[in-house]
């Protein structure tokens, strides 16, 4: 196996609170250890595209509190493509790099797994997203930054709730998982929270509804999961046909759960992680997610990284139903 001296940084898939603290490490780490650094842009299609620039450490100065990436994003459909891939990977040895590291979600560390395997290139993860559905890690980058911008909204929108006496459906991303939900409806102290999780034969609409009446509460929040199907429009559309008696209202949060300042939890994550990813290519690592797991760094194949079945602990439901009364 070749030595590997220089190594290439992308960000990829949706933006996420923490990924430029996680570039700055993974650009000083490196060339504190003697590598190269080059920063790829736009994701796989800034590598299929040749938008590389070789990154000194003053290139990351300043960065560490700045939400979004200073290295843009791209979902690229071309690196979809065998020739896609075969174009980034003849970009990849023309510029000199022998091991990537890709900050991003589900989709980029699959998209890094089959062009590891095609292509017999290192690969390192790194987990940048806000919905925390990687596999073996306790967190990923952005995360914690979301709950509290989600929170922050919420109990803004509990101030026209309550003065208004309307139920608040408040949408919040996290595509299948319901991590972003549940934990926001408990910090920000919602009534009930409609995830993915909790999808049984009992009707969670109905179920809150009636513990609500029954407490006679004329304003709340209900925190909800995106979904095509059941978001929070559905569910307001329900109450307005099934409780005509009660105000409702919708607030879809979007992308503005995306942007701004890193928390210090993400800023150290991303550092940690950042610098782990380094230290897994000096150890001859290869396609692995570094992540963090009771305040370790662990090394996380690709393929376990990916399930979609990360461990929801139910207890949490459990949690806010006993404080919501």
């Amino acid at each position: 196996m070749a030595k590997i001296k220089t190594i290439g940084v992308m960000t990829s898939g949706g933006d996420a609170p923490g990924m430029n603290a996680a570039i700055r490490a993974v650009t000083r780490a490196g060339i504190y250890n003697g590598f190269k650094i080059k920063g790829i842009y736009r994701g796989w299609d800034g590598l299929i595209n040749n938008e590389i620039k070789e990154f000194s450490t003053e290139n990351v100065s300043g960065i560490i509190n700045m939400g979004g990436t200073i290295l843009k994003t791209a979902r690229s459909k071309e690196f979809l493509t065998k020739a896609g891939r075969q174009k980034a990977y003849d970009n990849m040895v023309k510029n000199g790099i022998d091991a990537l590291v890709i900050i991003g979600g589900n989709g980029s560390l699959t998209g890094a797994r089959v062009f590891a395997e095609e292509f017999d290139v290192c690969c390192i993860g790194l987990p940048g997203t806000i919905d925390n559905d990687l596999y073996g890690t306790d967190s990923t980058i952005g995360y914690d930054t979301t709950m509290n911008t989600i929170m922050d909204c919420v109990d803004r929108i509990r101030d026209t709730a309550q003065s208004h006496e309307r139920i608040f459906f408040v949408e919040v991303m996290g595509r299948d998982a319901g991590f972003l939900a549940q934990n926001s409806a408990i910090a920000s102290g919602a009534e009930a929270a409609i995830i993915p999780e909790d999808s049984t034969d009992v009707d969670q609409l109905a179920r809150f509804m009636q513990r609500g009446i029954r407490k006679s509460k004329k304003s709340c929040i209900v925190i909800v999961s995106e979904s095509p199907k059941c978001g929070a429009l559905y569910y307001a559309d329900r109450v307005r046909k099934e409780f005509p008696d009660y105000d409702v209202r919708v607030s879809i949060l979007g992308h503005l759960q995306r942007g701004g300042r890193p928390t210090a939890h993400d800023r150290i994550l991303a550092g940690r992680t950042g610098v782990g990813a380094i230290e897994a290519i000096m150890q001859g690592q290869r396609n692995v997610m570094i992540g963090l797991r009771y305040n370790e760094v662990v090394y996380v194949p690709f393929s376990e990284a990916i399930r979609s079945d990360k461990p929801f602990d139910k207890k949490l439901i459990k949690v806010l139903d006993e404080l919501s009364i």
